[in-house]
């Protein structure tokens, strides 16, 4: 039992620092490890519980960007969504999501990465950024992944780093804020999980503090080489976890 508490201090250390250096991701790479040990719904739940505490961290240590106009379309979008992920988890086939959403990224951010200079996405407007916020909602609902969909949306945009991450960070933890409430108000939370989230708090407390710090002296490119990057690693992890057991 030892080890499972091992593996999940890792995961929490890790995914805390890629939390405070990228503004998202603690679920994407918790998930990559915890997926091995733990079962999916107790994974999800802390996976929502370690990104909403890293959410706090950062909003509190890096305060750029802030836009409420740019912001609110995908809150409200995102609002939508929650519940419908919150309904989906005890129904989900978790090697399948993992593997069509790994499939996804694996693809579609490699292409961005070595695309070069993109050109921007300005159609849609806030009807767009409204529904990537119902598809980050959803992804919410099911185990933290809130950042997945915006984050990609905002490097279509063009958005400079700052703008980037004060979305992606603000609607992350107006989004983990009611799925963790949903959690909570569903009884998917457990006494039994009270000693994980006791471990998982203090462990990614201070890699997400080192994080952030480092974000600060990064440059443009350079932030959207780390985004894109996490976003495809995050992706192999959840493939490699996934199809063993579907092959199987």
């Amino acid at each position: 039992m030892e080890w499972v508490y091992a593996v999940v201090a890792l995961g929490a250390v890790l995914a805390g620092f890629v939390q405070g250096l990228a503004g998202f991701g603690f679920g994407l790479v918790a998930m990559s490890l915890w997926a091995w040990v733990l079962e999916p719904r107790l994974a999800a739940t802390l996976a929502v519980f370690g990104a909403l505490v890293g959410q706090v961290l950062a909003a509190v240590t890096v305060r750029r960007g802030f836009d409420l106009r740019r912001l609110l379309p995908f809150v409200l979008g995102g609002l939508l969504g929650i519940p419908l992920g919150v309904a989906l988890l005890p129904r989900l086939d978790a090697d399948w999501f993992k593997a069509i959403l790994g499939t996804l990224l694996c693809l579609w951010c490699p292409a961005m990465l070595f695309s070069g200079r993109l050109p921007r996405v300005t159609a849609g407007g806030c009807l767009a950024d409204g529904v990537v916020g119902l598809g980050g909602g959803m992804l919410g609902g099911l185990g933290g992944f809130t950042g997945v969909l915006p984050t990609l949306w905002c490097t279509l945009r063009g958005y400079e780093k700052d703008a980037q991450r004060a979305v992606v960070q603000n609607f992350n933890l107006s989004m983990l804020l009611v799925a963790f409430g949903s959690y909570l108000a569903s009884g998917l939370v457990t006494a039994q999980m009270l000693p994980l989230f006791a471990l998982v708090a203090p462990a990614m407390l201070v890699p997400t503090l080192l994080g952030a710090r480092l974000y600060i002296g990064i440059s443009e490119t350079r932030f959207r080489q780390i985004v894109l990057g996490l976003l495809t690693a995050s992706g192999a992890a959840m493939l490699v976890s996934a199809l063993p057991r579907l092959i199987g």
